[in-house]
């Protein structure tokens, strides 16, 4: 898997109702043991977990990973100081969740604008 440097390469996300945590792991460029252990670290991450202890994430967990990993990995901040960008709702956190939906929206669009133009 190819690493994406920040969030803005990562690919779009699909319009499905539930990710297996391999899915999210290729969307968001982050291994399947770092998505358990932000499970810990973050208290807004909670998957649905169903047979087996089988997690799948939903749309706004996978834009809420990419979130995390933002402020992890481009904003240089510690797992502390980013649960607290988190809990306290600040307004970079919510600059990079409209970062990450524009793209999906556009990508819709054109596939509509695709579609109608047919």
């Amino acid at each position: 898997m190819l690493e994406a440097s920040n969030n803005s390469e990562l690919p779009v996300i699909p319009g499905k109702r539930y990710f297996t945590i391999g899915e999210v792991s290729e969307l968001c460029a982050v291994k399947p043991h770092v998505l358990r252990y932000w499970e810990q670290e973050f208290p807004q991450l909670n998957p649905v977990k169903r047979r087996g202890n089988r997690r799948y994430y939903q749309h706004q967990d996978v834009i809420l990973i990419r979130q995390i990993r933002a402020l992890l990995y481009e904003e240089g901040y510690t797992i502390g100081g980013a649960r607290l960008q988190m809990e306290n709702g600040s307004q970079k956190a919510e600059t990079v969740q409209l970062q990450q939906v524009i793209p999906q929206v556009i990508a819709e669009l054109e596939s509509v604008l695709s579609l109608l133009e047919t």
